[in-house]
């Protein structure tokens, strides 16, 4: 079998350019050299980082943070039932009241803390002499009962005024950091991507702060309020029962086991 030579020369010439090109240091530069594929490094932002990326808002919105907790803690404290209402004076306050013993229910409502006694205190105020005097007694505790309502709503009320002011002041630094965006844009910063990202997260930081903080302080707010709303109009049916009784001069059959006093019309000659 022959081989034709044209063939031959033909092989032979392709053999001989590969050879060429593969000791041609010019045409090796010119091979795109492989590189593997590096994953790219995902970046962690710590509290502090985001601190300083939120700019001058987060001073503010971190003493609102302080602020919000300090006052749930005061709040959780001083609006509880056994503070306020005191059960433990109530029966020994009926006793008195039952036998009309003014003085006794003074001392003690005056030498104790709380809710009850001080505005039980309020309303014996104005009893004088002998003679009973209740509409100026209810008149006393009413106006005591708003005092007291004053008072303690005052700690509950400030969740509401963070609750309002924080979203605002975050949407002022949003603002202000995308003041600062359209600011490096126009000062030819569009290409420089690390300065409009960082304007752009503190618009976008001092938002999720406001809310973050505002949020808790809302509902706070009115879960103290709720209770607190609570226990006045327990307060005001423990008040009222107390006043029946004195001036009744008896103690409710419901509260004859908890061993009342005999009252003056009913005490053995």
């Amino acid at each position: 079998m022959s081989i034709h030579p044209a063939r031959i020369f033909f092989t032979l010439s392709i053999l001989a350019a590969s050879l060429l090109l593969l000791a041609d240091p010019a045409a090796a530069q010119e091979m795109p050299a492989f590189k593997p594929e590096v994953a790219p490094r995902e970046s962690t932002l710590t509290l502090w980082q985001l601190i300083k990326d939120g700019g001058w808002s987060m001073i503010p919105l971190g003493a609102f943070s302080v602020a919000v907790a300090a006052l749930v803690i005061r709040n959780a404290l001083a609006l509880q039932h056994d503070k306020l209402l005191r059960p433990d004076l109530y029966p020994a306050l009926r006793k008195s009241m039952a036998e009309r013993d003014i003085g006794t229910v003074r001392d003690l409502c005056v030498r104790e803390s709380g809710l009850l006694p001080a505005v039980l205190a309020a309303g014996l105020e104005r009893l004088t002499g002998s003679r009973l005097h209740m509409e100026k007694v209810k008149e006393a505790i009413e106006e005591a009962g708003t005092e007291q309502l004053m008072t303690y709503m005052t700690p509950v009320s400030y969740l509401s005024i963070i609750g309002a002011v924080a979203p605002m002041l975050g949407l002022l630094g949003t603002v202000s950091g995308m003041i600062k965006a359209f600011q490096n844009i126009a000062s030819g910063g569009m290409g420089k991507a690390e300065l409009l990202a960082g304007n752009i997260g503190e618009a976008l930081i001092t938002t999720a702060t406001g809310l973050i903080i505002a949020i808790p302080a809302m509902l706070f707010y009115f879960y103290f309020k709720h209770r607190f709303m609570k226990y006045m109009a327990a307060m005001g049916r423990m008040v009222g029962g107390l006043l029946d009784t004195l001036e009744s001069g008896e103690i409710p059959v419901t509260h004859q086991a908890d061993g009342p006093a005999e009252s003056p019309e009913q005490s053995p000659a």
